[in-house]
């Protein structure tokens, strides 16, 4: 058992009295100005001693692929505390040295498991209080991604960046890599001098001439936000505190792409309280990057396939966006509790985008959620993984990446609906405007909410008791009977087309020659459109479609994925040469286990997967080779 310790008020924490003898057996005393909870992701004993801040010194070096570094750590410890342990991955440790002595002292590297790494356990002397570690990160660190110019999109200079969520930033930081344990930073980092350096702090807007650049983080922030990314980058602001950096064939789409950025920040600031990290800024990545965005504090990292041209995937900008108030200034205890940051987040992006655009707009994202999460719930229960369908999970001896499906993200987002149109909306948006406020830096898990949510939102408004609510929602396996249904008026127009196709008329007379649609569709209208095509297309209904409807030729990485999942379904062969340039040149998991996971299920469209494959993973980041390689059955 490992523990987190973090501030929070005083007082004994007895549950919520529901949630099964797992959680009881797991409840902790809160003492004053600590609060304990479980985390079985770390090795770090924070009772015993907790980096509170980080002073990082490196130099990148492209020719061998690796970071040499080292580590300064400022530590709170107990006054009898004998050693400090930090999470490892890979880590060439070198020697460590305790506050000004050049005296190194002695350390032990444990025994490396496959998911938490090797434990580095520090002696420590009475008064130590900064401990030094000088390290090179390995041959596979989990959390850097090293591309080649060719594969970044001026095709001149190499580029790197990291992916430290949920635990990969133990492979190029000797740090407690727990959500639960904050620190502020500062870091020096020398680079080639035709490049620029970033990170989840103060940057710069233009390149160093000697390649050295500073940074400072004065909000404290837990590991898996620390982030570095080394290009040939460019910068232009979108206002006083927005902008955006990207490669420099890329600035100029990424700025109109993005340009409603400082719209977004005061949409959210009028939902619940002040912008807390000074600047909101994006990277755009190059398409190797595994997710659509990590919510890196100041620095949001993006996928390029955001870039549709007509900013219609901007929703994933209001999400990162989001997380400046869920995970990143409220964050989940442990990653049993990862729901925390990705419903709320989820519920906070559907507000943003309402606020923008409409209820009917939002209710278009909302109706998409829950077309996923059904399909995702009745997968996962079907091949027998229903625990992992409760919001409160139980990842112990796991990837806690196992843990990033649906039932985090739209679950916990229906849920939080479900208590919003159960105490009605003026209420609750009162509630989470304070739950933001009281618990900014601090750490949240499932049951710590549930007490909360008990006193400030049910108490406090004089409601009827939830628990049965509560129970079914995070508790309980699926879901509940009782949900909220979303309905935008916007898919009316489409079922009419489907219904009309169906009936027998011809694409042709439903559509407009230009293939726009007959009311000028938004993508989340066609992805509504292709989600219900009927099962069983012919060769011939496929080639009619793409041939008047262009899905082939979509610059919209969205409508492509959603097609794609057709042409391996109805082996459709036209379409197989785009697929297999989109999995080679796309390297978003999301897009690409829907995909993998339909091709492998007939014998000619697994070796056709393992052909694409081959080609493909040199271009794919760990986060997505992870997960492949299991379903492929390919060992690296």
């Amino acid at each position: 058992m490992y523990l987190i310790t973090c501030a929070a008020i005083a007082l004994f924490f007895a549950g919520c009295g529901f949630s099964g003898s797992k959680e009881n057996n797991n409840r902790k005393m809160i003492e004053k100005q600590d609060v304990t909870v479980h985390d079985v992701h770390t090795y770090a004993k924070p009772e015993e001693a907790v980096v509170k801040h980080l002073d990082w010194e490196a130099e990148v070096d492209f020719e061998h692929k690796r970071i040499k570094a080292k580590a300064s750590l400022t530590i709170d410890k107990a006054g009898d505390a004998k050693y400090i342990i930090l999470d490892t991955k890979g880590l060439r440790i070198e020697k460590v040295a305790l506050d000004d002595s050049p005296r190194q002292v002695t350390f032990t590297l444990g025994d490396r498991d496959q998911w938490l790494g090797s434990p580095l356990m520090i002696n420590l002397e009475p008064n130590t209080s900064v401990v030094h570690v000088h390290y090179t990160t390995g041959d596979s660190a989990e959390a850097l991604q090293w591309l080649a110019p060719r594969q970044t999109s001026g095709g001149k200079y190499p580029f790197l960046f990291t992916q430290s969520q949920a635990i990969l930033a133990r492979s190029w930081v000797p740090i407690q890599d727990s959500p639960g344990i904050r620190f502020t930073y500062t870091a020096k980092v020398k680079v080639p001098k035709e490049l620029m350096a970033l990170m989840s702090a103060e940057n710069p807007t233009e390149k160093s001439a000697d390649g050295l650049y500073s940074f400072t983080m004065n909000q404290p922030i837990p590991a898996y936000l620390l982030a570095l990314s080394v290009g040939d980058l460019a910068f232009q602001p979108i206002s006083d505190r927005t902008g955006v950096y990207a490669e420099h064939a890329v600035i100029d789409k990424a700025v109109y792409e993005f340009g409603e950025l400082e719209e977004m920040v005061q949409a959210a600031e009028s939902l619940y309280g002040p912008y807390r990290w000074d600047r909101y800024d994006l990277l755009v990545l190059p398409p190797s990057f595994p997710f659509g965005g990590m919510e890196n504090p100041r620095l949001t990292f993006a996928t390029p396939t955001i870039l549709a041209g007509d900013r219609s995937l901007t929703s994933l900008v209001a999400h990162e966006l989001a997380h400046s108030w869920s995970g990143n200034l409220v964050t989940n205890g442990t990653w049993n509790d990862f729901w925390l940051n990705e419903g709320f987040t989820v519920y906070f992006e559907h507000r943003i985008m309402e606020k923008l655009y409409g209820r009917d707009y939002s209710e278009m994202l909302a109706s998409l959620a829950m077309q996923d999460l059904k399909k995702e719930v009745d997968g996962m229960i079907k091949e027998g993984n229903g625990p992992d369908t409760r919001l409160k999970l139980d990842l112990e001896g796991r990837n806690p990446d196992d843990g990033v499906t649906s039932i985090a993200y739209d679950k916990g987002y229906f849920f939080l609906r479900q208590l919003e149109e159960s105490t009605g909306r003026e209420v609750f948006d009162s509630f989470l405007k304070k739950y933001f406020t009281d618990n900014a830096f601090k750490v949240m898990t499932t049951e710590m909410f549930v007490t909360y949510l008990n006193e400030h939102l049910i108490s406090k408004n004089g409601l009827k008791p939830m628990e049965d609510i509560f129970r079914q929602w995070i508790y309980e396996e699926g879901l509940p009977e009782e949900k909220p249904v979303p309905l935008s008026g916007r898919f009316d127009s489409v079922n009419q087309v489907l219904e009309l196709w169906t009936g027998g008329a011809k694409i042709k007379d439903i559509f407009l020659d230009d293939g726009a649609g007959a009311d000028g569709w938004s993508t989340h209208q066609w992805l509504h459109f292709l989600r219900h095509l009927p099962e069983g297309l012919t060769v011939e209904q496929m080639k009619t479609l793409d041939e008047h409807l262009q899905f082939s030729e979509s610059g919209n990485s969205e409508i492509l994925a959603a097609w794609f999942s057709h042409v391996v379904r109805h082996e459709y062969e036209p379409g197989y040469s785009q697929l297999e340039q989109f999995l080679v040149n796309t390297g978003r998991r999301k897009f690409l286990m829907p995909l993998y996971s339909e091709m492998i299920k007939t014998g000619d469209g697994k070796k056709r997967a393992l052909e694409i494959y081959k080609k493909a993973r040199p271009n794919y980041h760990f986060v997505s080779t992870n997960s492949i390689d299991a379903l492929l059955n390919v060992t690296p």
